[in-house]
């Protein structure tokens, strides 16, 4: 026969599992939620103020490996550099969309934009934008194209564009669009 202060032993100890079994159950749980809203938080731009215009933005379309004109009306500050930046988020927001024609990750940004020397553009993207682009000549090409086309077709007097990730030259946008050079905007091939 098993002695008594065994048998106790053993059911606290049985009782003790079960009730951290049911603690570190509660703890994954609230670990869950606490992670949700992290992971789907897109950064957020301030909204633009100033009078909605009518603009073009070239849409990327992965199926048809073309970009698409598409008017959009959008609200457009006074500045170029910020109608720029808006122009590009604008676009952004686009490829961020459930079911778009040609994804981006939802932590994609635009950083900033600067307008140098006359006729020179420089887009600045943050990193989740490159480092969590699908990888892929085609892909990262329409992406490129995308961006300098929309800027140079509504921002008057751009004639080459610079790209940049977190304000640092790459070689690369996920591996294969070559980002080491400037880009002309009267070489880059549209499909209208």
């Amino acid at each position: 026969m098993i002695p008594r202060h065994l048998l106790i032993g053993v059911a606290a100890l049985l009782v003790l599992v079960v009730a951290m079994g049911i603690y570190l159950r509660q703890m994954r749980r609230q670990a869950k939620e606490l992670e949700s809203p992290a992971a789907s938080a897109l950064p957020v731009a301030p909204p633009a103020s100033g009078p909605t215009e009518t603009v073009t933005l070239y849409v990327a379309d992965d199926a048809a490996g073309v970009l698409r004109p598409r008017s959009a009306q959008i609200p457009l500050p006074g500045g170029r550099q910020q109608r720029a930046e808006e122009l590009l988020r604008a676009l952004l927001r686009i490829y961020q969309q459930p079911g778009a024609p040609h994804p981006l990750p939802p932590a994609a940004d635009i950083r900033a934009i600067y307008l140098v020397d006359p006729g020179a553009a420089v887009i600045d993207l943050n990193a989740a934008f490159a480092d969590q682009h699908r990888s892929g000549i085609l892909s990262e090409q329409l992406t490129v194209n995308s961006l300098v086309e929309t800027l140079a077709l509504n921002v008057p007097g751009i004639q080459r564009v610079n790209i940049l990730v977190e304000g640092q030259t790459r070689d690369t946008l996920a591996g294969h669009a070559d980002l080491s050079d400037s880009f002309d905007v009267t070489t880059i091939e549209g499909s209208q």
